[in-house]
């Protein structure tokens, strides 16, 4: 199992110190995977057991590793931002109390470069074979803002990744290109669904590139 570093759990707890968000959550996965899935960052569930995709989006994502014949033991699963960037909104109880919760919400780009040096590091020590990009944060995160998932989804790309640079405080293009194979986060099913069709289209097209060469 590839673990980062204490130091640099440390670092990422610090760096996202004073923003809305709870906890922290380690990637997690061997350290030769046959994938690296990169999603957006952990929710409630993920908060509370310190492991990556363990809600509802988790059952889906591991319906989809299923589907190709891979287990969660099998990938590296990691994320944008390693804390649950939240948002204050009401929720109205079954006996009519209207209380104050915490919703998830999209990370910032501050809290996706506070937690920067933590994916660079996976991604360096790990060099996975296929990065799988789920959602527009992960890809956006790895190729650049002008990414759209509903464009690129389904494609293997080969491709330079963004590395942050803290010296220059900018991301800047790595020296070595990385598969990417990007799709629709597990959770966009959810409220969105026509999007099942297409996902579940991507991991097909997904299984059949880890199938061995004839």
């Amino acid at each position: 199992m590839y673990r980062i570093s204490d130091e640099l759990a440390a670092k990422g707890i610090k760096r996202i110190e004073g923003f809305p968000v709870d906890g922290f959550v380690r990637g997690q996965g061997p350290m030769n995977p046959a994938l690296m899935l990169v999603g957006e960052a952990p929710g409630e569930n993920e908060v509370e057991t310190g492991i990556p995709f363990t809600g509802r989006a988790g059952k889906e994502l591991m319906a989809s590793l299923a589907g190709i014949g891979l287990s969660r033991e099998d990938v590296y699963i990691t994320s944008a931002v390693r804390s649950r960037p939240y948002k204050w909104g009401q929720k109205k109880e079954r006996n009519g109390e209207v209380v104050k919760r915490k919703y998830n919400r999209a990370p910032t780009k501050k809290e996706i470069i506070a937690h920067a040096p933590i994916l660079d590091a996976e991604i360096h020590d790990i060099r996975p074979p296929i990065i799988v990009t789920l959602g527009n944060i992960g890809l956006q995160r790895l190729v650049g803002p002008q990414a759209k998932v509903t464009q690129l989804h389904g494609v293997l790309m080969e491709t330079p990744i963004l590395i942050w640079n803290e010296e220059t405080q900018t991301f800047e293009a790595s020296e070595d290109s990385y598969h990417i194979f990007p799709t629709f986060h597990p959770a966009s099913v959810f409220y969105n669904p026509p999007v099942r069709t297409l996902k579940d289209d991507d991991w097909r097209k997904l299984g059949e590139l880890l199938k061995p060469k004839k």
